[in-house]
């Protein structure tokens, strides 16, 4: 499916022309620009991402991936577009009020606080641990408890509870921020270069863990790493100057001509 297909098809399902994009779609942009000091950081005529996708997006630096995380997630406002996000237009809305709807992300960077143990990193991303007061004078309950348990159970920190977060490695601190998304059971999880500075065996790790979270969330996974794609084994969509290059499986978007001249190399 070349490229004009590809836009035509989710055209079809655009939330302005179709009462079937909610059932379809978590996730529809259309119309997107950036535009910055006259250079169009993104150019996106139509992007649709299905609900438990895990949609991987790839590209050279400067290709518009963080951009567009950006946009989806509200730090930054579109020149021009429209973002629809489980059926409600979230365009003109803060990076709160969007992050409230259920879109948590991951910067490249694990946000966790270093001299708080694994087990306060997460209490403190309690939905309701958000503000100073409950965080000073609130306590913790036994579901609330339980639930931490279980997420950190899941991504094999359970032993590392009383820790603090300086001490765990570079993977462990990343599935630390994972684990704190998670917490408030986001819809949409954007994963900034989850791989980058993972060993072979925690690279894995990650990958599983990714595909395991796809059965309850859906994922945009931001990635250079061309083996940790092929572990995630899902759809890629390819940025290039801001613009939708290819999409399709890893093997598809291997042979494309233009991906290979343009970022994959021979």
């Amino acid at each position: 499916m070349d490229q004009n297909q590809r836009i035509a098809a989710y055209k079809e399902y655009s939330p302005r022309a179709s009462r079937l994009s909610e059932e379809k779609f978590l996730l529809f942009l259309e119309d997107i620009t950036a535009v910055f000091d006259g250079f169009k950081a993104l150019d996106i005529q139509a992007l649709g991402i299905e609900h438990n996708e895990l949609r991987v997006i790839i590209g050279p630096n400067g290709a518009g991936k963080t951009t567009l995380c950006d946009v989806v997630s509200g730090k930054t406002r579109p020149t021009t577009g429209y973002v629809f996000f489980d059926g409600t237009d979230i365009t003109q809305q803060t990076e709160e009020e969007i992050a409230l709807r259920g879109i948590g992300r991951k910067f490249q960077t694990p946000t966790v606080f270093d001299s708080l143990t694994t087990y306060e990193n997460m209490e403190l991303a309690l939905p309701d641990h958000y503000h100073l007061w409950p965080n000073l004078f609130g306590h913790t309950t036994k579901a609330q408890r339980e639930h931490i348990l279980e997420i950190l159970e899941r991504v094999g920190l359970v032993d590392a509870l009383d820790l603090e977060a300086k001490y765990l490695s570079h993977g462990q601190r990343q599935w630390l921020a994972i684990s704190t998304l998670i917490l408030s059971n986001p819809k949409l999880l954007l994963v900034d270069e989850p791989a980058a500075g993972l060993t072979d065996a925690e690279t894995a790790l990650t990958a599983e863990l990714l595909l395991e979270l796809k059965g309850d969330h859906t994922l945009i996974v931001i990635e250079h790493d061309m083996d940790f794609v092929r572990q995630l084994n899902s759809f890629v969509t390819v940025l290039n100057e801001g613009v939708i290059m290819a999409e399709g499986s890893m093997q598809e978007v291997q042979q494309n001509e233009e991906v290979i001249e343009a970022y994959l190399g021979r």
